[in-house]
């Protein structure tokens, strides 16, 4: 017997946007605990775009820097903002970037990941980074790109290579750290938004400030300096004869002088920068408001997958797992109770106080025939599904089941059960939830009370007042909720209990 996965009633409703569902740093540590887990050949594969992006943005710096005899602050802030397509390419295409991936500190500092993980992971995005920009390197040598403007352009790259190597130990430490507070920050500030557009704008000043600032990043440095120095020992030297400059002049641009000199003290300040400054100290920030003011997220969807298994008798049996893959938040409690007017017997009371503890249930394998004449019998619309173990496995309405009767013209004998129709995308809330917060979920969209983009931009067609988009800001959302704890379906809340509880108060 084969379940289909219904168009869930929760998918059919409006739903509001998450306002501020999670924090930033919890944003941070679900981006670092997906880079650290990845597959490992996705994780290089991605890397090796990252390392060619970043190559690809150095070489658009060398173009628009090149010949330019402007003002130099002037010309350094274009050469930042050319340069920040390589950061754009990396957050919206997609890719492992090192001075980015150190912000996965934050899951290492919610345990979410082991040490190890963490260091294989810096590691072999490290790895495919270089193995990008060495990609980029060949390709650009073989383009003969050093030989643009009369061989201006292969002066401009020997000289930035060279500048990279004459800092001291430390000073290229301080640079690296100053280099990855900016990129990571201006990653942080990505998490803020879903608007490629905007998470393009938010990158292009913090990129451009290290640029032109001289910040050292690692990975732009693993193809910078090396060009340099293969602009050095293999290009065709026809074009060096420039006024005031000889081959001699960069006889200290080396290999082994880039790897003592800068590769290894910029690499770590990235680290400290990134990994530390920025990531931990976000996270040290946000565990000290946790600890004051601990974080509920009380409403979710949990969408429940139906499989199936046989026994040796070939007989089909029905198995349920609970895809926590495809739970998400819909609301966070700092939103909706911020400012609220409601008494303070409503605003402390929890779905345990008013739920239904021994709620009416159905079973998947009734027909569709028996599940409508139960809960005819109950008086109620719709029941959550349960097996033997109480686990929530679906929620079926009168609805739902009517429809398959009227798909068939009402034809008895039909073998649906209520299995394959009961919705497996389930709103659900927990015992220690705020009443206060699922009242706004049944009663008010904010969509359509605050019609605004995360943009900023104003998405009504016309000016109307709080009160009359109050009036329209209906929620189609349902008058029942199961309510799951440790998997298991402890009671249902209705919004016939919550009412019956305000007047109780206002009374």
């Amino acid at each position: 017997m084969t379940i289909p996965n219904l168009v869930p009633l929760a998918a059919r409703q409006s739903q509001p946007t998450p306002v501020a569902e999670t924090s930033l740093c919890q944003r941070a540590a679900a981006y670092g605990q997906e880079k650290v887990t990845k597959q490992a050949t996705a994780s290089i594969g991605q890397a090796m775009f990252a390392g060619a992006f970043i190559a690809l943005a150095f070489v658009f710096y060398l173009t628009v820097t090149t010949g330019a005899s402007g003002d130099w602050g002037m010309v350094r802030l274009v050469g930042g903002l050319a340069f920040s397509l390589g950061l754009m390419l990396v957050v919206i295409c997609g890719g492992e970037l090192f001075t980015s991936s150190v912000l996965s500190s934050v899951a290492w500092a919610q345990k979410r990941v082991s040490t190890r993980q963490l260091l294989v992971c810096w590691g072999r995005v490290y790895l495919g980074n270089f193995c990008g920009a060495m990609i980029m390197l060949a390709l650009i040598l073989s383009a003969k790109m050093y030989l643009l403007d009369g061989g201006l352009w292969g002066l401009n790259a020997l000289k930035v290579a060279q500048h990279k190597l004459h800092h001291s130990w430390g000073q290229a430490f301080a640079l690296g750290i100053l280099c990855n507070m900016l990129v990571c920050l201006g990653v942080w500030m990505t998490f803020a938004s879903k608007e490629v557009l905007t998470k393009a704008i938010l990158l292009m000043l913090p990129v451009a400030m290290f640029v032109s600032s001289g910040f050292e990043h690692s990975i732009a440095n693993l193809f910078m300096v090396p060009l340099g120095i293969a602009i050095k020992q293999l290009a065709i030297w026809d074009w060096y004869q420039i006024p005031g400059f000889t081959a001699q002049q960069f006889n200290d641009l080396t290999l082994l002088h880039f790897l003592t000199n800068n590769l290894i003290p910029v690499t770590a300040g990235n680290i400290v920068g990134g990994g530390i400054v920025v990531g931990l100290g976000y996270w040290w920030i946000d565990a000290g408001k946790a600890r004051v003011v601990p974080e509920k997220v009380p409403l979710r969807a949990v969408h429940l997958e139906p499989v199936l298994s046989r026994d040796q008798q070939g007989k089909e049996q029905n198995s349920y797992s609970d895809n926590a893959a495809n739970t998400i938040s819909i609301l966070s409690s700092k939103v909706c109770r911020g400012e609220t007017q409601m008494p303070k017997s409503i605003q402390k009371l929890n779905v345990s106080a008013l739920m239904e503890q021994t709620p009416f249930t159905l079973t998947p394998e009734l027909s569709v025939y028996e599940g409508l004449k139960q809960l005819n019998e109950a008086q109620l619309r719709g029941a959550p599904v349960v097996d033997a173990q109480q686990r929530l496995l679906g929620f079926v309405s009168q609805q739902d089941l009517l429809r398959s009767l009227w798909s068939e013209e009402f034809v008895r004998g039909i073998g649906y059960k209520v299995a394959d129709l009961m919705q497996t995308r389930v709103l659900t809330v927990t015992p220690d939830d705020a009443v206060a917060d699922l009242i706004e979920v049944m009663v008010v969209d904010r969509d359509k009370l605050f019609p605004v983009s995360d943009m900023g931009v104003l998405t009504g067609n016309t000016y109307a007042s709080y009160e009359e988009r109050l009036r329209h800001a209906s929620a189609s959302k349902p008058s029942c909720f199961p309510v799951v704890s440790e998997g298991k379906l402890v009671g249902v809340i209705t919004r016939e209990a919550i009412v019956t509880k305000v007047c109780a108060v206002y009374g």
